[in-house]
C-alpha cells in the first residue's frame, strides 16, 4: 500500500468537522436521555422505547439521501455545476417524498409499541413522543439534503457549526416541554419529541440560510430555474441510496436487538452490554467520519479523472483507517475501567462492561476497514454490493454466530453477552474482507487509467 501524506492531510481536514458534527448530534441524544432520566424511570424508559422504534426508520430514510454526497462529489470534481444544480433540486423533491413516508411510518408506531410488554404509562408516553417528533422529519431530511450537497462540494465545516446551533436549542427546549414553562404543559419524556422536532427544523433553516448566503455553495444560482420533478433522477438517487440505507438499518437494528436476546440473563447482563455499546457507538464516530471524508475525496478524484491520485487516495484511506483502529483500541483498552465507572458504581456491571470492552478492542480494525471500503464504494457510486454484504456479514454470520455462542452450548458453553460480541467481531471481519474485495474487483473490471 502507498501512503500519501498530502492525501492523508486532505482526508483528515475533511473528516474532523464531520466527526465534530456527528459527536454533537450524538450529544443531543445524550442530553435527551439525561433530562428525561431526571424526571423518572418511566420517562426514561418511554424515551428509550420511542427512539428505539423511531430512530432506525428516520436513519434509514436519511441513508437514501446520503447517496447525494458521492454523486455531488463527482460533479464537483468535474466542475459540473449543471449536474450539481439538477441533483440538488431533485434531492429536495425526494426529501419531500421521504418525509411523507416518514409521517406515514409514525402512524404505525402504536402497533409496534402495543406489542411490547410494557406498562400503559410507558407505552402512552412513547407513543406521544413519536407523534411529536415526527413533525421534525421534514426539517431533518431537508437539512440532510443541504448537508450532503455542501459536503459533496468539499465543505464539511458548516454542518458542525449548525449542529452546535441545534445543541444550543435542544437543552432549553427540552426543559420547557419536559417541565412545562411559558404556559406549556409538562409533558415529561414525551416533551423531548417536540424539542427534537424544533431542533431539526431550526437546523434546516440555518443550513438553508447559510447555503443561500455562501458564495462557495451559491445556492441561489443552483436553485434558480427550479425544474419540475424528474422521476428518473429521483430514482437514480434512490437506487444509489437504498443500499446505504439498508446497511445503516442492518447495523442499527443489530445492536438494538441484542439486549432483547440477553434480557433473560438479568439487569446486570443488559446494563453491561449497554455500557459497552454506548462507548463503542461514540468511538465509532471517528471511522464513520473518515468514511464520509473518503467518499467525498474519492468522488472528487473520480469526477476529475485523476485516476493515479485516486489509487493513492484509496491506499491512504485504508492506512488511515488502520491508524484510527489502533488509536480507538488503545482508548478502549486503557480507559475501560474509568469509562465504565462513569456509567455505574455497580461492581458486577463494571466487571462485565470492561470485559466486553476488551472484545470491542479486537473489532476496531475490521470495523474501521469495512467503513473505509464503504466510503470508497459510495464515492464511486457503486453501492449495490454494500447492502447484501452487510446483511450477510452482520445478520447471517455475526448475529447467528453470536446467538449460538451466547444462548446455546453447541460450540462452547453459553457465553452470554460475550457471545454476541464475538459474533460481531467475526461479522465485521467478513464485511471488511468482502467490501475490500469489492473495491479491488471494481477496478479489475474497470481498470483505472492515468489522467
Amino acid at each position: 500500500m502507498t501512503f500519501c501524506s498530502w492525501e492523508a492531510k486532505r482526508l483528515v481536514s475533511l473528516a474532523i468537522p464531520v466527526f465534530l458534527a456527528q459527536v454533537t448530534l450524538v450529544l443531543m441524544s445524550v442530553v435527551d436521555t439525561i433530562m428525561a432520566g431526571q424526571v423518572s424511570p418511566t420517562d426514561l424508559a418511554a424515551l428509550s422505547i420511542a427512539t428505539g422504534v423511531w430512530n432506525p426508520a428516520m436513519l434509514a430514510l436519511q441513508g437514501i439521501l446520503l447517496a447525494l454526497t458521492g454523486i455531488i462529489a463527482q460533479f464537483s470534481g468535474a466542475n459540473d455545476k449543471t449536474g450539481i444544480s439538477h441533483y440538488f433540486q431533485q434531492g429536495l423533491y425526494l426529501a419531500g417524498v421521504l418525509s411523507v413516508i416518514g409521517l406515514s411510518i409514525a402512524y404505525f408506531a402504536d402497533i409496534i409499541i402495543l406489542k411490547l410488554d410494557t406498562s400503559p404509562a410507558i407505552a402512552n408516553m412513547a407513543y406521544d413522543y413519536i407523534h411529536f417528533v415526527k413533525w421534525g422529519i421534514i426539517g431533518f431530511l431537508v437539512f440532510s439534503v443541504y448537508r450532503n450537497i455542501t459536503e459533496g462540494m468539499g465543505m464539511t465545516k458548516p454542518a458542525f457549526y449548525i449542529s452546535l446551533i441545534g445543541l444550543a436549542i435542544n437543552i432549553p427546549a427540552n426543559y420547557v416541554f419536559i417541565h412545562g414553562m411559558f404556559g406549556m404543559p409538562a409533558l415529561g419524556g414525551a416533551g423531548c419529541g417536540i424539542a427534537t422536532a424544533l431542533v431539526f427544523t431550526a437546523m434546516a433553516i440555518a443550513q438553508v440560510i447559510y447555503c443561500q448566503l455562501s458564495k462557495k455553495v451559491d445556492a441561489k444560482t443552483l436553485l434558480a430555474n427550479f425544474q419540475a420533478p424528474q422521476l428518473p433522477t429521483m430514482w437514480a438517487i434512490t437506487k444509489v441510496g437504498i443500499p446505504i440505507s439498508l446497511a445503516t438499518f442492518f447495523e442499527v437494528t443489530l445492536f438494538a436487538c441484542i439486549p432483547l436476546f440477553i434480557a433473560h440473563l438479568g439487569a446486570v447482563a443488559v446494563a453491561g452490554h449497554q455500557i459497552a455499546a454506548s462507548v463503542t457507538t461514540l468511538l465509532f464516530m471517528m471511522p464513520l467520519s473518515l468514511s464520509i471524508a473518503i467518499s467525498i475525496r474519492i468522488g472528487n478524484l473520480y469526477g476529475q479523472h485523476h485516476f493515479e491520485q485516486l489509487k493513492k487516495a484509496i491506499s491512504t484511506s485504508y492506512i488511515l483507517a488502520m491508524i484510527i483502529a489502533v488509536l480507538l483500541a488503545a482508548i478502549t483498552f486503557f480507559g475501560r475501567d474509568v469509562i465504565s465507572q462513569l456509567y455505574t458504581d455497580d461492581a458486577r456491571v463494571i466487571a462485565l462492561a470492561t470485559s466486553i470492552m476488551i472484545l470491542a478492542c479486537i473489532y476496531q480494525l475490521p470495523d474501521s476497514l469495512q467503513v473505509a471500503a464503504n466510503g470508497i464504494l459510495r464515492g464511486l457510486k457503486h453501492t449495490a454490493p454494500i447492502s447484501y454484504i452487510t446483511f450477510i456479514s452482520y445478520w447471517l454470520i455475526g448475529f447467528s454466530l453470536g446467538f449460538v455462542l451466547a444462548r446455546t452450548d453447541l460450540i462452547v458453553p453459553a457465553m452470554g453477552p460475550h457471545g454476541f460480541w464475538v459474533g460481531i467481531i467475526v461479522g465485521l471481519s467478513v464485511a471488511a474482507v468482502l467490501l475490500m474485495l469489492t473495491v479491488a474487483n471494481r477496478f479489475k473490471h474497470e481498470p483505472l487509467k492515468s489522467a
